[in-house]
């Protein structure tokens, strides 16, 4: 049968490969493979959606502009400087849309999030993947290096997805200095919330004054929302503008709207809950250094295990007892922070584990 000929560009894209729930047969299971936040929705947020819901036979406002106007506010920028999508991923997507074709180039650390090279490679641009450093962070310098006359944009994930380490401010100043401005940087700060490090960095306030850097940010992780899919973008006018050129119609449901919009109203309460993830991710990464395992860094929601060739069968090991992780074949594996429980299980799961490689 003959069918359509697709671009070439599709033949080099990666397949996305979500976190997989634990398999059928356990008693009690638990999904530690996709960085979700493991607390229900607030009563106040859950209200807002529902009411909202009543309306769903009516398309959402566009222009989402009562969530643009609350997400300049918080931000400290006028509201020609936001853009917003079906999650931050989504936002990333319309950016290079706007940015990048055939022949360009994008720099980005490995390994990072696997949404990049997906995202890159569907605008015919070609991804260009510089080595995380021995600690599993980000190499600025070696990004630097890598920008040549074709690169467009540059990406800082920090907190690194899925590694954990965030860049420091003063480091990133020092690259931000470097980069020739008609490079974009942007900077994803999907985990931004959780992060504790001293030398942590606000990306508002590194990117004020700066014509070339574009922050994104989620309503997924800290605010609990992965469902509804709402992310959005702080980037100088031209840069927001063209972001929201290329970007779906009505992309954000009236729904994720309205809970988007309760979920900044909640804060306080919202941030118990990430102090409570990162009290828990603490004392996780503290009990797994005790049995041996070398942690990066986590400053997300979630810790890494460099496994190397061992990855695919520790997660299966964790999949037998009811808890699924996300393992990265031949390099290691990432494990979300969830509640008490889970986190317990996963490790006595990788107690055992280090035991018996210690006995062999």
């Amino acid at each position: 049968m003959v069918t359509p000929r697709f671009r070439p560009a599709l033949d080099t894209i990666p397949a996305y490969l979500p976190g997989k729930p634990p398999s059928a047969g356990a008693q009690t299971s638990y999904k530690l493979s996709s960085n979700e936040n493991p607390y229900p929705p607030l009563p106040g947020v859950l209200r807002r959606a529902i009411s909202a819901a009543e309306a769903m036979n009516r398309y959402p406002d566009m222009g989402v502009s009562a969530l643009h106007s609350a997400l300049a506010e918080k931000s400290g920028v006028g509201v020609e400087q936001i853009a917003s999508g079906a999650g931050s991923v989504a936002v990333f997507y319309h950016l290079l849309q706007a940015i990048c074709t055939d022949g360009d180039e994008v720099v980005y650390a490995w390994r990072s999030f696997e949404a990049y090279p997906i995202a890159v490679g569907v605008t015919g641009a070609t991804g260009v993947r510089v080595p995380l450093d021995d600690g599993a962070r980000h190499d600025l310098p070696a990004m630097q290096a890598a920008i040549t006359d074709a690169t467009k944009v540059v990406v800082v994930c920090s907190p690194n997805n899925p590694t954990g380490p965030a860049v420091r401010r003063d480091e990133l100043v020092r690259f931000l200095d470097t980069v020739p401005p008609h490079v974009l940087v942007a900077i994803d700060e999907a985990y931004h919330e959780f992060v504790t490090d001293p030398g942590r960095f606000d990306g508002l306030e590194v990117a004020r004054g700066r014509g070339n850097v574009v922050v994104l940010r989620t309503f997924s992780k800290a605010y609990g929302l992965a469902g509804l899919r709402v992310g959005y973008a702080v980037a100088p006018a031209p840069v927001a503008e063209a972001i929201r050129k290329c970007a779906l119609p009505f992309g954000v449901s009236q729904i994720a709207q309205a809970a988007a919009m309760a979920s900044l109203e909640a804060e306080e309460e919202l941030f118990e809950r990430v102090d409570a993830l990162v009290e828990e991710r603490t004392r996780v990464v503290t009990a797994l250094r005790e049995q041996g395992w070398s942690v990066p860094d986590a400053q997300g929601n979630f810790l890494w295990l460099a496994l190397g060739e061992d990855a695919v069968a520790f997660a299966q090991a964790c999949d037998q007892v009811g808890v699924s992780v996300r393992p990265f074949a031949g390099e290691g594996v990432r494990v979300s922070i969830d509640e008490i429980a889970a986190n317990d299980l996963f490790l006595d799961t990788a107690a055992a584990w280090k035991s018996q490689v210690v006995a062999s």
